[in-house]
C-alpha cells in the first residue's frame, strides 16, 4: 500500500478545500490541522492578525491565461481557507494589484481580507492618483494599510496618508524598505513619526533588524511586516539535502519552510510575515507555520546554532 506523505496530504487537502469553496460548499474543516491559529495584535488598536500573510512581488504579477488564473484561484483560496488575512502588494509589482482584484472575484470566504499596498511615486498629486488606482485594481473601497514604498518621497506622502486615515479611506499607515542600506533612515523616521506599521527584511540569514528596528518597533508600539523571510531562497539552498531535526516537532514544525517562518514570527516584535508563493504546496506549508507552538528564546538559539553548523 502506498504511504502518503504529510506534504502530499497537505496539498491534496488544500486542493479539496479550495475546490469545495469555489463551488460555494463550506468544508467542515478549514485547515489541515486542529492546531490553534497564531495571531499577533496590532499595537495601535489591539486588532489581531494571523502571523502568516502573503506577499505578491513576482508571484502574482499577472494572469496570463485561463489555466494560470484557475491555478492561482485555488492557491489564493487555500490562503483564506487556512486562516490567512493580510495580502501585501504594490504598484511596483507589475500587475499584482490587478491580479489580486481579479482573483478575489472568484474566491470564497474572503471577508476577512486585510488589504495592504503601497504608494511608489514622487509628488502629492501623483501619489493620490496612484493610490486611487490601487483601490480600483484591488477592488476595495477602503485600504486596510497603505504604506510608503522604499521610503520614496516619504515626507510628501506621509501627510496625505495622515489625511486619508482621518477621513477613513485607509485604516493604518506605514513605511517600508527591503534594503539594509536604508535601515538607518528608517530608524530615524520611526523615532520622529507616528507610524502604525513598518515593513523590512528579516530572516535567519539576515538578522540586522534585531539590533535596532525590531526593538524600536516594540518600544514605539509599531506593528511590523516582515519581507524576504527565506532570504530570497538562499536559506533553502543552505539546508538542501539536510534532514529537518526531530526536535522541530516540539514546536509543531514539519518542514524547513516552517522552520524558517516560525523563527521569524516567534520574535516578540514581529506582527506578521509575508512570504510570497504562487504554488499550492508551498502556500499550504507556509500557512501551517502559523499554527501551533512557536519556539521560545532558548529554542531560537538552538535553531540558529543548527543552521550555522550546516
Amino acid at each position: 500500500m502506498h504511504k502518503i506523505t504529510r506534504r502530499q496530504f497537505l496539498v491534496t487537502a488544500a486542493a479539496g478545500t479550495a475546490s469545495l469553496s469555489l463551488f460555494g460548499i463550506a468544508p467542515a474543516w478549514a485547515t489541515t490541522d486542529t492546531l490553534p491559529l497564531v495571531q499577533h495584535a496590532i499595537p495601535r488598536t489591539g486588532e489581531k492578525l494571523p502571523v502568516i500573510g502573503l506577499g505578491t512581488a513576482g508571484n502574482l504579477d499577472g494572469i496570463r491565461d485561463p489555466a494560470t488564473k484557475k491555478r492561482l484561484i485555488v492557491v489564493l483560496q487555500a490562503f483564506f481557507d487556512h486562516g490567512g488575512r493580510l495580502i501585501d502588494s504594490s504598484p511596483m509589482y507589475g500587475d499584482a494589484e490587478s491580479a489580486i482584484g481579479e482573483l478575489l472575484n472568484d474566491v470564497k470566504n474572503k471577508d476577512s481580507l486585510f488589504a495592504a499596498t503601497k504608494v511608489w511615486t514622487y509628488g502629492r498629486e501623483a501619489g493620490i492618483k496612484q493610490m486611487y488606482q490601487s483601490f480600483k485594481r484591488m477592488g476595495v473601497e477602503k485600504m486596510d494599510l497603505m504604506q510608503i514604498h522604499n521610503l520614496r518621497d516619504w515626507q510628501t506622502h506621509i501627510a496625505t496618508l495622515r489625511e486619508w486615515k482621518e477621513q477613513g479611506k485607509i485604516g493604518f499607515l506605514g513605511i517600508t524598505t527591503s534594503h539594509g542600506r536604508d535601515h538607518a533612515e528608517l530608524e530615524r523616521i520611526m523615532e520622529a513619526e507616528e507610524l502604525d506599521f513598518v515593513q523590512f527584511s528579516y530572516s535567519m540569514g539576515e538578522r540586522a533588524a534585531e539590533q535596532r528596528l525590531l526593538p524600536l518597533a516594540a518600544e514605539k508600539g509599531i506593528a511590523t511586516l516582515i519581507n524576504r523571510p527565506f532570504q530570497r531562497g538562499e536559506l533553502f539552498m543552505n539546508v538542501k539535502g539536510q534532514p529537518l531535526p526531530k526536535w522541530a516537532t516540539e514546536f509543531d514544525c514539519h518542514s524547513w519552510g516552517q522552520f524558517f517562518l516560525k523563527f521569524v514570527v516567534s520574535h516578540p516584535a514581529v506582527t506578521c510575515v509575508i512570504p510570497r508563493t504562487s504554488k499550492l504546496e508551498h502556500m499550504v506549508d507556509n500557512m501551517e507555520a502559523g499554527r501551533g507552538r512557536l519556539p521560545d528564546e532558548a529554542t531560537r538559539v538552538k535553531m540558529l546554532s543548527l543552521l550555522n553548523s550546516i
